[in-house]
């Protein structure tokens, strides 16, 4: 079966042309340039701020123009994660999405539901010529996955809707009205080399099949961070076993938990089997401590080339101390909400290139002074090793509004359609409604979508049914606007 059979068709349509489109975040001109042709096709009203997103602006249908207008929110951008083996350019491929029975993934790569699914159905709503609704403003923002840089260069003053519906959500019967806010923490910290040891033995140690994902949505999971397993054996064989690291490459990007990390390290040749013996006992721990989140996690030896350098022992040393101090996963859950992580942090990244190990963690709660305090304690713990640290892209969360005439009308209309109440929730993730909120106050908003899961990795996977669902309660919430 084709995306192109299954329904609702327009949303479907939408979003397989969107796979070809290769539209990693920071490489988003065509899927822009496809938006914009859109709008062209259709003779509708468009802008292109100087933020890179893109605004469509339809006329509400006869006899709804006393609505709420409603700005449908999505971004283009999506995140650029593979498995190890699969050979694929986010730059020029498109994804290889496919149906999997009650699903649709895609073969060996992100998918891009997350938010390809929201921008389809925004475009099958401006182009469709029998829904009901008021005005309609298709918002379309540019790379939120790596910094929400389209909300915070959204131009002020564009947006004549009062009501702001994200479509960025993942999982149906949900509504959302609020997200964490959060910060990047930057680290580079430099080594010197020194000549490899005589009578060393080299090793490749990789740590493979984590499950990874949302730094956000799933670090609820406790999933095995695969940079923090790295360093626990690498500071070990330190210690006890004289171990020098070559290089190490792990994680990817800031907003995905760590699947995969790789080192290049030596060890005197004496040592060389109580390694191997280490390593087996490191793996046996891991499985065991994350019997039932990370069952397939691997760990492997594999003899290599004796590089000529390694870093500096003292260095080596330092960088590994720092990595198994800094704080990693879910730091505070909410006293106010049940089940839902307040604060939380990712060591994302680290990388060697020869002079610098380059690190980044992205921190995110819905109280700001608990994002400053762990962000400051990933900064002290860093310094104290003499890196460098810089914050970035701190941004701020969104309040729930309990009293939100959108939230009345969309519970109420669910519960018409499919005789349940909607969830009412909160995500520890960052959307862009607390930085367009910031922008255009008083603004009405919620977010919602359909059933995605494993967002930010290889497993991706968008439920059918939940697209239908999704496509069905948008359209009666647009029906159902409430009055100016």
């Amino acid at each position: 079966m084709k995306l192109t059979d299954l329904k609702p068709e327009a949303v479907w349509r939408h979003f397989e042309a969107i796979t070809h489109i290769p539209r990693p975040s920071h490489s988003e001109e065509k899927i822009r340039q496809y938006i914009v042709n859109f709008a062209k096709a259709q003779g509708l009203e468009y802008i292109v701020d100087e933020g890179n997103n893109v605004m469509i602006r339809k006329p509400a249908t006869p006899g709804m123009e006393n609505r709420e207008g409603a700005v449908l929110q999505a971004h283009l951008d999506m995140v650029p994660q593979k498995n190890n083996d699969k050979v694929f350019d986010f730059e020029k491929d498109g994804i290889e999405a496919y149906v999997d029975g009650e699903w649709v993934t895609a073969n060996g790569t992100t998918l891009g539901a997350d938010n390809g699914i929201g921008v389809a159905a925004v475009l099958a709503v401006l182009e469709s010529t029998d829904l009901v609704h008021g005005p309609i403003e298709g918002l379309f923002t540019a790379t939120e996955e790596t910094g929400m840089d389209g909300a915070f260069g959204l131009r002020e003053g564009m947006l004549q809707g009062r009501t702001l519906l994200n479509l960025d959500s993942e999982a149906e019967g949900e509504l959302y009205v609020g997200c964490a806010g959060g910060i990047d923490a930057n680290i580079t910290l430099k080594y010197q080399t020194m000549p490899t040891p005589a009578v060393s033995k080299a090793y490749t140690v990789e740590v493979k099949g984590l499950k990874g994902g949302h730094s956000g949505i799933e670090i609820i999971l406790n999933r095995a961070n695969a940079n923090k397993l790295m360093f626990r054996l690498l500071r070990e064989a330190q210690m006890s076993l004289s171990l020098e690291i070559a290089s190490v490459d792990g994680g990817g990007l800031r907003n995905a938990i760590p699947r995969e990390a790789v080192a290049v390290v030596t060890v005197p040749s004496a040592n060389a089997e109580a390694f191997e013996a280490l390593a087996a006992e490191y793996l046996a721990m891991y499985k065991e401590e994350f019997k039932g989140v990370d069952d397939d996690i691997t760990l492997t030896l594999t003899p290599t080339e004796t590089p000529a350098e390694v870093m500096a022992t003292e260095s080596a040393v330092t960088l590994a101390r720092a990595i198994m101090a800094c704080p990693n996963g879910v730091i505070d859950m909410s006293r106010a909400m049940e089940n839902l992580v307040q604060t939380s942090t990712n060591f994302a990244r680290v990388v060697t290139d020869g002079s610098c190990v380059v690190m980044q963690a992205l921190t995110r709660s819905s109280m700001r002074s608990e994002k400053m305090w762990v962000a400051e304690m990933i900064r002290s713990t860093f310094e104290l090793a003499g890196a460098e640290v810089e914050l970035t892209g701190s941004y701020e969360g969104w309040n729930p509004n309990m009293a939100s005439p959108i939230l009345h009308t969309m519970s109420e209309n669910y519960e018409k359609l499919y005789g349940v109440k909607p969830r009412i929730m909160a995500i520890h993730a960052g959307l862009e409604c607390g930085i367009i909120g910031g922008k255009y106050p008083g603004m009405d908003m919620i977010s919602f979508g359909p059933t995605i899961c494993y967002p930010h990795s290889p497993d991706e996977k968008v439920n059918i049914a939940s697209v239908a669902k999704f496509w069905e309660f948008l359209c009666a919430t647009l029906a159902n606007m409430p009055l100016k």
